[in-house]
């Protein structure tokens, strides 16, 4: 089975910054693009950013300039640095990946999620 753990949440004031990893384990053939994406309470779940398998990356609006998506493929990990934070990046942070595993077609999986706090 394929899992992608997230980690690096926390609690951190205004200005500051974090970084977040997201591990993929599990029956991998060939893991496609990667993202992050937000869900904040009583907002709907936004894509944060995103990277290809190729390198390219896209960004909200909202985050460009201040966050920068990487992956390491020989770790299976896909970070989101975070700098400058604002406290409506407050969220819960999900971890995505589109995953060639035993089908022919890359599938979507999905972690568990890191909550992400900014105070005033």
């Amino acid at each position: 089975q394929v899992q992608l753990v997230e980690s690096g949440g926390g609690l951190v004031q205004a200005g500051g910054s974090l970084r977040l990893s997201c591990v993929v384990s599990g029956s991998i053939f060939r893991i496609n693009a990667m993202g992050w994406y937000r869900h904040a309470p009583g907002k709907q779940r936004e894509l944060v950013a995103r990277i290809t398998s190729g390198g390219y990356t896209n960004y909200a609006d909202s985050v460009e300039g201040r966050f920068t998506i990487s992956r390491d493929n020989a770790k299976n990990t896909v970070y989101l640095q975070m700098d400058s934070l604002k406290p409506d990046d407050t969220a819960d942070y999900y971890c995505n990946a589109a995953i060639t595993s035993r089908g022919a077609y890359p599938m979507n999986y999905w972690g568990k999620g890191t909550l992400v706090t900014v105070s005033s």
